[in-house]
Protein backbone atom coordinates (compact mmCIF):
# COMPACT_ATOMS: atom_id res chain seq x y z
CA UNK A 1 0.00 0.00 0.00
CA UNK A 2 1.16 3.61 -0.75
CA UNK A 3 0.82 4.11 3.06
CA UNK A 4 3.79 1.54 3.54
CA UNK A 5 6.29 3.12 1.11
CA UNK A 6 9.87 4.93 1.73
CA UNK A 7 9.17 8.20 3.12
CA UNK A 8 12.34 9.28 2.54
CA UNK A 9 11.32 8.69 -1.34
CA UNK A 10 8.89 11.31 -1.90
CA UNK A 11 5.95 10.89 -4.14
CA UNK A 12 6.18 13.11 -7.69
CA UNK A 13 3.28 16.06 -7.28
CA UNK A 14 1.15 16.62 -10.08
CA UNK A 15 0.01 20.00 -11.14
CA UNK A 16 -3.18 21.56 -10.07
CA UNK A 17 -5.14 23.88 -12.00
CA UNK A 18 -8.02 25.69 -10.72
CA UNK A 19 -11.59 26.43 -12.86
CA UNK A 20 -13.66 29.19 -11.54
CA UNK A 21 -17.28 29.62 -11.00
CA UNK A 22 -20.03 31.89 -13.34
CA UNK A 23 -19.48 35.47 -13.44
CA UNK A 24 -23.13 36.32 -14.56
CA UNK A 25 -23.00 39.62 -16.96
CA UNK A 26 -20.20 41.90 -18.49
CA UNK A 27 -19.67 43.79 -15.77
CA UNK A 28 -19.32 40.67 -13.13
CA UNK A 29 -16.65 39.23 -15.37
CA UNK A 30 -14.89 42.48 -16.18
CA UNK A 31 -14.94 42.33 -12.00
CA UNK A 32 -13.41 38.50 -12.37
CA UNK A 33 -10.38 39.80 -14.74
CA UNK A 34 -9.13 42.10 -12.39
CA UNK A 35 -8.22 39.34 -10.08
CA UNK A 36 -4.93 37.30 -10.70
CA UNK A 37 -6.50 34.32 -9.18
CA UNK A 38 -10.21 34.23 -9.96
CA UNK A 39 -10.75 34.39 -6.66
CA UNK A 40 -8.77 31.63 -5.33
CA UNK A 41 -6.46 33.41 -3.36
CA UNK A 42 -9.48 34.90 -0.99
CA UNK A 43 -9.41 33.60 2.20
CA UNK A 44 -11.47 34.21 5.58
CA UNK A 45 -11.29 35.87 9.10
CA UNK A 46 -14.85 34.77 10.40
CA UNK A 47 -15.58 30.68 10.77
CA UNK A 48 -18.68 29.56 12.82
CA UNK A 49 -16.80 27.52 14.98
CA UNK A 50 -17.16 29.05 17.85
CA UNK A 51 -18.81 28.02 21.40
CA UNK A 52 -22.29 28.45 22.15
CA UNK A 53 -22.99 29.41 18.41
CA UNK A 54 -21.00 32.07 18.34
CA UNK A 55 -18.68 33.00 15.15
CA UNK A 56 -15.46 32.58 16.34
CA UNK A 57 -11.82 34.40 14.88
CA UNK A 58 -10.09 31.97 12.91
CA UNK A 59 -7.83 32.82 9.52
CA UNK A 60 -8.05 30.75 7.07
CA UNK A 61 -5.29 31.68 4.31
CA UNK A 62 -6.82 30.75 1.13
CA UNK A 63 -6.58 27.37 -0.96
CA UNK A 64 -3.67 28.85 -3.21
CA UNK A 65 -1.61 29.95 -0.05
CA UNK A 66 -2.54 27.22 2.09
CA UNK A 67 -0.87 24.36 -0.52
CA UNK A 68 2.18 26.52 -0.61
CA UNK A 69 2.34 25.94 2.97
CA UNK A 70 1.36 22.79 3.57
CA UNK A 71 2.25 21.07 0.09
CA UNK A 72 5.32 23.02 -1.08
CA UNK A 73 3.42 24.07 -4.58
CA UNK A 74 4.10 27.44 -5.94
CA UNK A 75 2.34 30.33 -8.62
CA UNK A 76 4.74 30.59 -11.37
CA UNK A 77 3.80 34.70 -12.86
CA UNK A 78 5.93 36.41 -15.20
CA UNK A 79 3.67 39.42 -16.35
CA UNK A 80 0.86 36.47 -15.87
CA UNK A 81 1.01 32.73 -16.39
CA UNK A 82 0.49 32.23 -19.54
CA UNK A 83 3.50 34.87 -20.15
CA UNK A 84 4.95 32.47 -18.11
CA UNK A 85 4.37 29.62 -20.16
CA UNK A 86 5.33 30.60 -23.16
CA UNK A 87 8.74 31.71 -21.81
CA UNK A 88 10.17 28.49 -20.66
CA UNK A 89 10.40 25.41 -21.90
CA UNK A 90 9.99 22.80 -19.29
CA UNK A 91 8.46 24.04 -15.48
CA UNK A 92 8.27 21.84 -12.50
CA UNK A 93 5.22 20.08 -11.97
CA UNK A 94 4.64 21.15 -8.29
CA UNK A 95 2.95 24.25 -9.53
CA UNK A 96 -0.88 26.01 -9.41
CA UNK A 97 -2.28 27.20 -12.68
CA UNK A 98 -5.24 29.83 -12.95
CA UNK A 99 -7.42 28.32 -16.21
CA UNK A 100 -8.45 32.22 -17.40
CA UNK A 101 -11.16 31.94 -19.55
CA UNK A 102 -13.33 34.96 -18.97
CA UNK A 103 -10.48 36.97 -20.07
CA UNK A 104 -11.85 36.47 -23.42
CA UNK A 105 -15.06 37.63 -23.02
CA UNK A 106 -14.20 41.08 -20.96
CA UNK A 107 -14.17 44.79 -22.42
CA UNK A 108 -11.34 46.04 -19.52
CA UNK A 109 -8.26 44.95 -22.14
CA UNK A 110 -9.95 46.92 -25.15
CA UNK A 111 -10.59 45.31 -28.51
CA UNK A 112 -14.03 43.21 -29.01
CA UNK A 113 -15.00 40.71 -26.36
CA UNK A 114 -16.04 37.63 -27.72
CA UNK A 115 -19.14 36.08 -26.42
CA UNK A 116 -18.75 33.29 -23.42
CA UNK A 117 -19.01 29.78 -24.69
CA UNK A 118 -18.90 27.13 -22.22
CA UNK A 119 -17.57 24.51 -24.58
CA UNK A 120 -14.80 26.98 -25.94
CA UNK A 121 -13.42 27.05 -22.00
CA UNK A 122 -13.59 23.40 -22.22
CA UNK A 123 -11.22 23.47 -25.03
CA UNK A 124 -9.29 26.58 -24.01
CA UNK A 125 -8.89 24.36 -20.79
CA UNK A 126 -7.68 21.61 -22.92
CA UNK A 127 -5.20 23.50 -24.31
CA UNK A 128 -3.77 24.52 -21.09
CA UNK A 129 -3.77 21.08 -19.63
CA UNK A 130 -1.50 19.84 -22.86
CA UNK A 131 0.83 22.71 -22.69
CA UNK A 132 1.38 22.02 -18.62
CA UNK A 133 1.95 18.34 -19.30
CA UNK A 134 4.61 18.90 -22.24
CA UNK A 135 6.42 21.14 -20.23
CA UNK A 136 6.68 19.78 -16.58
CA UNK A 137 6.27 15.91 -17.46
CA UNK A 138 3.43 15.33 -15.98
CA UNK A 139 1.35 12.36 -16.68
CA UNK A 140 -2.08 14.13 -15.91
CA UNK A 141 -3.03 17.18 -13.69
CA UNK A 142 -5.72 17.79 -11.35
CA UNK A 143 -8.42 19.48 -11.47
CA UNK A 144 -10.06 21.79 -9.08
CA UNK A 145 -13.51 23.51 -9.76
CA UNK A 146 -15.93 25.72 -8.36
CA UNK A 147 -19.44 26.03 -9.13
CA UNK A 148 -19.72 26.36 -13.17
CA UNK A 149 -15.79 25.80 -13.22
CA UNK A 150 -16.95 22.06 -12.54
CA UNK A 151 -19.15 22.01 -15.42
CA UNK A 152 -16.35 23.28 -17.78
CA UNK A 153 -14.37 19.85 -16.25
CA UNK A 154 -17.39 17.70 -17.25
CA UNK A 155 -17.25 19.32 -20.78
CA UNK A 156 -13.86 18.88 -21.40
CA UNK A 157 -14.19 15.20 -19.69
CA UNK A 158 -17.41 14.30 -21.33
CA UNK A 159 -17.17 15.78 -24.40
CA UNK A 160 -14.38 17.76 -25.65
CA UNK A 161 -11.78 14.90 -25.07
CA UNK A 162 -14.12 11.28 -26.33
CA UNK A 163 -14.91 13.83 -29.36
CA UNK A 164 -11.15 14.01 -30.48
CA UNK A 165 -10.75 10.07 -29.63
CA UNK A 166 -8.56 10.75 -26.17
CA UNK A 167 -9.10 9.10 -23.02
CA UNK A 168 -9.53 11.52 -20.65
CA UNK A 169 -8.04 9.38 -17.77
CA UNK A 170 -4.67 10.14 -19.58
CA UNK A 171 -4.80 14.02 -18.77
CA UNK A 172 -7.07 14.22 -15.48
CA UNK A 173 -5.74 12.71 -12.95
CA UNK A 174 -8.78 13.73 -10.11
CA UNK A 175 -11.55 16.25 -10.50
CA UNK A 176 -12.64 18.31 -6.76
CA UNK A 177 -15.46 20.50 -7.72
CA UNK A 178 -17.16 22.60 -4.43
CA UNK A 179 -20.88 23.77 -4.80
CA UNK A 180 -20.90 22.45 -8.80
CA UNK A 181 -24.64 22.15 -10.00
CA UNK A 182 -23.91 18.98 -11.64
CA UNK A 183 -27.56 18.53 -12.05
CA UNK A 184 -28.22 22.38 -12.79
CA UNK A 185 -30.12 25.16 -11.20
CA UNK A 186 -33.39 24.88 -10.34
CA UNK A 187 -35.86 26.89 -8.09
CA UNK A 188 -38.34 26.04 -5.03
CA UNK A 189 -40.59 28.69 -6.31
CA UNK A 190 -42.76 29.01 -9.77
CA UNK A 191 -43.41 25.71 -10.48
CA UNK A 192 -40.96 25.27 -13.22
CA UNK A 193 -41.95 28.66 -14.80
CA UNK A 194 -38.33 30.85 -13.62
CA UNK A 195 -36.64 28.02 -14.95
CA UNK A 196 -38.53 27.99 -18.19
CA UNK A 197 -38.02 31.64 -18.63
CA UNK A 198 -34.45 31.36 -17.93
CA UNK A 199 -33.87 28.64 -20.62
CA UNK A 200 -35.92 30.41 -23.30
CA UNK A 201 -34.03 33.57 -22.92
CA UNK A 202 -30.79 32.91 -21.83
CA UNK A 203 -29.99 35.62 -19.86
CA UNK A 204 -26.69 36.84 -18.86
CA UNK A 205 -25.56 33.01 -20.57
CA UNK A 206 -27.71 31.80 -17.28
CA UNK A 207 -29.16 28.37 -19.68
CA UNK A 208 -26.30 26.65 -19.10
CA UNK A 209 -27.79 25.68 -16.16
CA UNK A 210 -30.90 24.16 -17.61
CA UNK A 211 -31.40 20.43 -18.89
CA UNK A 212 -31.15 21.48 -23.06
CA UNK A 213 -27.96 23.45 -22.35
CA UNK A 214 -26.53 20.85 -20.25
CA UNK A 215 -27.28 17.90 -22.75
CA UNK A 216 -25.40 19.67 -25.25
CA UNK A 217 -22.05 20.04 -23.19
CA UNK A 218 -22.44 16.73 -21.59
CA UNK A 219 -22.56 14.90 -24.39
CA UNK A 220 -20.44 13.49 -26.61
CA UNK A 221 -21.10 13.62 -30.82
CA UNK A 222 -21.57 9.85 -31.30
CA UNK A 223 -24.19 9.75 -28.80
CA UNK A 224 -25.99 12.97 -28.82
CA UNK A 225 -29.84 12.74 -29.57
CA UNK A 226 -31.19 15.52 -32.53
CA UNK A 227 -34.02 15.86 -30.38
CA UNK A 228 -32.80 16.83 -27.54
CA UNK A 229 -31.98 14.92 -23.90
CA UNK A 230 -34.24 11.54 -23.80
CA UNK A 231 -36.19 10.63 -20.66
CA UNK A 232 -34.93 10.15 -17.97
CA UNK A 233 -31.87 11.82 -18.83
CA UNK A 234 -29.70 12.96 -15.55
CA UNK A 235 -27.49 15.78 -16.14
CA UNK A 236 -25.76 15.16 -12.70
CA UNK A 237 -24.71 11.55 -14.08
CA UNK A 238 -21.18 11.03 -15.07
CA UNK A 239 -20.32 7.81 -17.34
CA UNK A 240 -18.19 5.23 -16.08
CA UNK A 241 -17.13 2.90 -19.25
CA UNK A 242 -14.76 3.20 -21.97
CA UNK A 243 -13.57 6.73 -22.93
CA UNK A 244 -14.75 8.64 -19.86
CA UNK A 245 -13.45 9.16 -16.58
CA UNK A 246 -13.44 7.09 -13.87
CA UNK A 247 -16.23 8.27 -11.27
CA UNK A 248 -14.21 7.48 -8.07
CA UNK A 249 -11.51 9.97 -9.04
CA UNK A 250 -14.22 12.60 -8.76
CA UNK A 251 -15.24 14.17 -5.26
CA UNK A 252 -18.28 16.77 -4.56
CA UNK A 253 -18.06 18.78 -1.97
CA UNK A 254 -21.76 19.85 -1.43
CA UNK A 255 -23.02 23.30 0.79
CA UNK A 256 -25.91 22.59 3.38
CA UNK A 257 -25.97 26.32 4.58
CA UNK A 258 -28.19 28.81 2.12
CA UNK A 259 -28.63 31.50 5.12
CA UNK A 260 -24.95 33.18 4.63
CA UNK A 261 -25.47 33.32 1.00
CA UNK A 262 -26.42 37.06 0.14
CA UNK A 263 -26.50 37.49 -3.14
CA UNK A 264 -29.35 39.64 -4.66
CA UNK A 265 -29.88 40.78 -0.69
CA UNK A 266 -30.93 36.75 -0.27
CA UNK A 267 -33.25 36.67 -3.32
CA UNK A 268 -31.22 33.74 -4.44
CA UNK A 269 -31.46 31.61 -1.05
CA UNK A 270 -34.93 32.16 -0.91
CA UNK A 271 -35.98 31.27 -4.41
CA UNK A 272 -33.01 28.04 -4.44
CA UNK A 273 -34.94 27.17 -0.94
CA UNK A 274 -33.58 26.20 2.08
CA UNK A 275 -32.28 22.61 1.05
CA UNK A 276 -29.01 24.05 -0.73
CA UNK A 277 -26.04 26.38 -0.18
CA UNK A 278 -27.41 29.30 -1.36
CA UNK A 279 -27.47 28.71 -5.09
CA UNK A 280 -27.26 25.30 -5.73
CA UNK A 281 -29.73 22.36 -4.23
CA UNK A 282 -28.26 19.85 -2.40
CA UNK A 283 -29.48 16.77 -4.90
CA UNK A 284 -27.91 18.77 -7.35
CA UNK A 285 -24.74 19.02 -6.28
CA UNK A 286 -23.21 15.93 -7.05
CA UNK A 287 -22.14 12.83 -9.24
CA UNK A 288 -23.69 9.63 -8.39
CA UNK A 289 -21.22 7.27 -7.05
CA UNK A 290 -18.27 9.36 -6.83
CA UNK A 291 -16.43 10.72 -3.48
CA UNK A 292 -18.25 13.11 -1.95
CA UNK A 293 -18.87 15.77 1.42
CA UNK A 294 -21.54 17.51 3.25
CA UNK A 295 -20.69 20.88 5.32
CA UNK A 296 -22.64 23.25 6.52
CA UNK A 297 -21.27 25.90 3.82
CA UNK A 298 -22.77 28.49 1.65
CA UNK A 299 -21.81 29.06 -2.22
CA UNK A 300 -19.72 31.79 -1.92
CA UNK A 301 -18.92 34.82 0.46
CA UNK A 302 -17.12 34.75 3.76
CA UNK A 303 -18.44 31.53 4.57
CA UNK A 304 -18.40 29.96 1.43
CA UNK A 305 -17.14 26.34 0.22
CA UNK A 306 -13.86 27.48 -1.58
CA UNK A 307 -12.38 29.84 1.46
CA UNK A 308 -13.37 27.19 4.09
CA UNK A 309 -11.00 25.42 6.67
CA UNK A 310 -13.78 22.27 5.62
CA UNK A 311 -13.16 22.53 1.54
CA UNK A 312 -9.51 22.68 2.01
CA UNK A 313 -8.79 19.19 4.11
CA UNK A 314 -11.58 17.73 2.26
CA UNK A 315 -9.26 18.92 -0.70
CA UNK A 316 -6.39 18.35 0.54
CA UNK A 317 -7.09 14.23 1.83
CA UNK A 318 -8.47 13.44 -1.50
CA UNK A 319 -5.56 15.02 -3.89
CA UNK A 320 -2.70 13.94 -1.06
CA UNK A 321 -4.23 11.42 1.14
CA UNK A 322 -2.24 7.47 0.86
CA UNK A 323 -5.87 5.22 1.63
CA UNK A 324 -9.37 5.78 1.39
CA UNK A 325 -11.35 4.79 4.36
CA UNK A 326 -14.92 4.64 3.93
CA UNK A 327 -18.04 3.09 6.57
CA UNK A 328 -21.30 1.35 5.81
CA UNK A 329 -24.02 0.44 8.13
CA UNK A 330 -25.04 -3.28 7.05
CA UNK A 331 -27.38 -6.02 8.00
CA UNK A 332 -30.40 -3.41 9.57
CA UNK A 333 -33.28 -4.55 9.90
CA UNK A 334 -35.51 -1.86 10.79
CA UNK A 335 -38.92 -2.50 12.42
CA UNK A 336 -41.53 -2.51 9.86
CA UNK A 337 -43.86 0.27 10.79
CA UNK A 338 -46.57 2.05 8.69
CA UNK A 339 -46.61 5.17 11.07
CA UNK A 340 -42.62 5.66 11.31
CA UNK A 341 -39.82 7.11 9.16
CA UNK A 342 -36.18 6.47 9.67
CA UNK A 343 -33.24 8.86 9.71
CA UNK A 344 -29.82 8.74 10.03
CA UNK A 345 -27.66 11.57 10.71
CA UNK A 346 -23.54 11.13 10.57
CA UNK A 347 -20.74 13.52 11.25
CA UNK A 348 -17.04 12.92 10.53
CA UNK A 349 -14.30 14.48 12.32
CA UNK A 350 -10.15 13.61 11.49
CA UNK A 351 -7.69 13.73 14.60
CA UNK A 352 -6.18 17.31 14.83
CA UNK A 353 -8.83 19.47 12.91
CA UNK A 354 -10.76 21.87 13.96
CA UNK A 355 -13.85 21.49 11.88
CA UNK A 356 -15.91 18.99 10.89
CA UNK A 357 -15.27 17.14 7.62
CA UNK A 358 -18.92 15.75 6.89
CA UNK A 359 -21.70 16.36 8.37
CA UNK A 360 -25.11 15.06 6.83
CA UNK A 361 -28.08 15.78 9.84
CA UNK A 362 -31.60 16.69 9.44
CA UNK A 363 -30.93 20.66 10.57
CA UNK A 364 -29.17 20.87 7.89
CA UNK A 365 -31.73 18.77 5.48
CA UNK A 366 -29.76 16.05 4.66
CA UNK A 367 -30.05 13.48 7.11
CA UNK A 368 -30.09 10.00 5.65
CA UNK A 369 -33.29 8.62 4.83
CA UNK A 370 -33.27 4.79 6.16
CA UNK A 371 -35.26 2.45 4.18
CA UNK A 372 -37.19 -0.10 5.66
CA UNK A 373 -37.10 -3.20 7.20
CA UNK A 374 -36.09 -6.45 4.45
CA UNK A 375 -33.09 -7.28 2.97
CA UNK A 376 -31.46 -6.09 -0.28
CA UNK A 377 -30.58 -9.06 -1.46
CA UNK A 378 -26.86 -8.71 -0.60
CA UNK A 379 -24.55 -11.82 1.35
CA UNK A 380 -24.67 -9.48 4.67
CA UNK A 381 -28.60 -9.95 4.77
CA UNK A 382 -30.59 -6.97 5.60
CA UNK A 383 -30.12 -3.60 4.47
CA UNK A 384 -26.78 -1.83 3.86
CA UNK A 385 -26.39 1.88 3.66
CA UNK A 386 -23.67 3.88 3.37
CA UNK A 387 -22.26 6.08 5.40
CA UNK A 388 -19.13 7.78 4.46
CA UNK A 389 -15.90 7.69 3.30
CA UNK A 390 -12.98 9.98 3.89
CA UNK A 391 -9.04 10.12 2.39
CA UNK A 392 -6.39 9.60 5.48
CA UNK A 393 -3.11 10.66 4.92
CA UNK A 394 -0.03 8.84 7.02
CA UNK A 395 2.14 11.80 7.01
CA UNK A 396 -0.08 14.35 8.66
CA UNK A 397 -0.26 14.56 12.45
CA UNK A 398 -0.04 10.99 13.84
CA UNK A 399 -0.25 10.12 17.61
CA UNK A 400 2.53 8.85 19.37
CA UNK A 401 1.73 4.98 17.97
CA UNK A 402 1.77 6.23 14.49
CA UNK A 403 -2.05 6.11 14.08
CA UNK A 404 -4.21 7.88 11.90
CA UNK A 405 -7.34 8.39 13.81
CA UNK A 406 -11.22 9.12 12.55
CA UNK A 407 -14.80 9.28 14.62
CA UNK A 408 -17.81 8.69 13.41
CA UNK A 409 -20.75 9.86 14.86
CA UNK A 410 -24.07 7.95 14.19
CA UNK A 411 -27.09 9.09 14.95
CA UNK A 412 -30.32 6.96 14.68
CA UNK A 413 -33.66 9.01 14.94
CA UNK A 414 -37.58 7.94 14.31
CA UNK A 415 -40.35 9.96 13.53
CA UNK A 416 -44.35 9.14 13.98
CA UNK A 417 -46.56 10.03 11.27
CA UNK A 418 -50.74 9.63 10.76
CA UNK A 419 -52.57 10.14 7.26
CA UNK A 420 -48.84 10.91 6.07
CA UNK A 421 -48.41 13.74 8.77
CA UNK A 422 -45.87 13.70 11.08
CA UNK A 423 -47.42 13.20 14.61
CA UNK A 424 -45.40 15.22 17.63
CA UNK A 425 -47.69 13.33 20.89
CA UNK A 426 -44.18 11.28 21.57
CA UNK A 427 -41.76 13.37 20.21
CA UNK A 428 -38.71 14.71 22.00
CA UNK A 429 -36.99 17.19 19.36
CA UNK A 430 -33.47 16.50 18.53
CA UNK A 431 -33.27 13.04 20.71
CA UNK A 432 -32.00 10.35 18.85
CA UNK A 433 -32.93 6.69 19.66
CA UNK A 434 -29.28 5.49 19.07
CA UNK A 435 -26.29 7.70 20.02
CA UNK A 436 -22.88 6.78 19.77
CA UNK A 437 -19.40 7.94 18.04
CA UNK A 438 -16.78 5.09 16.71
CA UNK A 439 -13.69 5.81 17.58
CA UNK A 440 -11.00 4.51 14.36
CA UNK A 441 -7.54 4.00 14.70
CA UNK A 442 -5.92 2.62 11.03
CA UNK A 443 -2.15 2.02 11.88
CA UNK A 444 0.42 1.15 9.15
CA UNK A 445 1.71 -2.58 9.66
CA UNK A 446 5.34 -2.68 8.36
CA UNK A 447 4.77 -6.59 8.55
CA UNK A 448 1.58 -6.94 7.14
CA UNK A 449 0.62 -5.82 3.09
CA UNK A 450 -2.69 -3.73 5.00
CA UNK A 451 -3.07 -1.48 8.09
CA UNK A 452 -3.80 -2.69 11.29
CA UNK A 453 -7.51 -1.39 12.15
CA UNK A 454 -8.94 -1.09 15.69
CA UNK A 455 -12.63 0.80 16.62
CA UNK A 456 -14.06 1.10 19.75
CA UNK A 457 -17.76 3.08 20.48
CA UNK A 458 -17.23 6.17 22.49
CA UNK A 459 -19.92 4.97 25.15
CA UNK A 460 -17.19 2.06 26.09
CA UNK A 461 -14.08 4.58 26.73
CA UNK A 462 -13.11 5.66 30.22
CA UNK A 463 -11.81 9.06 30.13
CA UNK A 464 -11.20 11.78 27.63
CA UNK A 465 -11.11 10.12 24.20
CA UNK A 466 -7.27 12.13 23.62
CA UNK A 467 -6.38 9.79 26.08
CA UNK A 468 -7.77 6.37 24.57
CA UNK A 469 -5.02 3.94 23.20
CA UNK A 470 -6.18 0.80 21.78
CA UNK A 471 -5.60 -2.06 23.20
CA UNK A 472 -3.63 -3.35 20.77
CA UNK A 473 -5.78 -6.33 18.93
CA UNK A 474 -6.81 -5.50 15.76
CA UNK A 475 -9.66 -5.94 13.56
CA UNK A 476 -10.29 -9.18 12.08
CA UNK A 477 -9.89 -8.31 8.13
CA UNK A 478 -12.41 -10.25 6.47
CA UNK A 479 -11.44 -9.40 2.59
CA UNK A 480 -8.91 -11.94 1.27
CA UNK A 481 -7.93 -9.41 -1.32
CA UNK A 482 -4.43 -8.43 -1.33
CA UNK A 483 -3.66 -4.55 -0.99
CA UNK A 484 -7.63 -3.83 0.60
CA UNK A 485 -8.67 -4.08 4.63
CA UNK A 486 -12.25 -4.76 5.61
CA UNK A 487 -13.33 -5.40 8.80
CA UNK A 488 -16.69 -5.38 10.77
CA UNK A 489 -17.77 -3.26 14.19
CA UNK A 490 -20.53 -4.78 16.13
CA UNK A 491 -23.23 -2.35 17.36
CA UNK A 492 -24.02 -1.45 20.51
CA UNK A 493 -26.43 -3.81 22.39
CA UNK A 494 -28.73 -0.66 22.76
CA UNK A 495 -29.14 -0.59 18.94
CA UNK A 496 -30.31 -4.00 18.71
CA UNK A 497 -34.02 -3.37 19.00
CA UNK A 498 -33.86 -0.53 16.74
CA UNK A 499 -31.16 -1.67 13.87
CA UNK A 500 -31.34 -6.08 14.38
CA UNK A 501 -29.64 -8.11 16.04
CA UNK A 502 -27.32 -8.20 13.52
CA UNK A 503 -26.84 -4.82 12.45
CA UNK A 504 -22.80 -3.78 12.25
CA UNK A 505 -20.53 -1.14 11.20
CA UNK A 506 -18.26 -2.06 7.70
CA UNK A 507 -14.99 -0.46 7.61
CA UNK A 508 -12.99 -0.36 4.78
CA UNK A 509 -9.88 0.59 4.24
CA UNK A 510 -8.14 1.04 0.40
CA UNK A 511 -4.98 2.59 -0.52
CA UNK A 512 -4.86 5.69 -2.26
CA UNK A 513 -3.04 8.23 -4.57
Amino acid sequence: MPILEDRMAPTPKTPIVYVRGYAGDTAGIDKVVTDPFYGFNQGSTHIRIGPDDAPCFYEFESPLLRLHLDEGYRILVEGGQALYLAGHDSIPPDTIWIHRFYDASATTWGGRPEAFRLETAAEDLLRLIDTIRAKSGAERVHLVAHSMGGLVCRCLIQKILPDLGRDPADCVGKLFTYGTPHGGIAFDVGLGVLERLRDLTGINGADIFGRERMYEYLTPKARTDPDGPPPGWDARAMPDEGEFHPRDRVFCLIGTDPTDYDVAHGLSAATVGPRSDGLVQIDNAYVPDTCQAYVHRSHSGCYGLVNSEEGYQNLRRFLFGDCRAQAALVGVRLPQRDDTVWQAEVRLSVRGLQIVTHERTSAHWCPLQLPDGGTDGGTDGGVTVPLVQTFLCSGLSPDDMGSMRYALHLRILSLRRRAGLLRFADHLEQTADFDDILVIDVRPDPAAPVPAVSATWNSAITGPISAYRPDGHALHDDDPAPGSWTGHVPLPATAAPILGEDARIRLTVTPWG
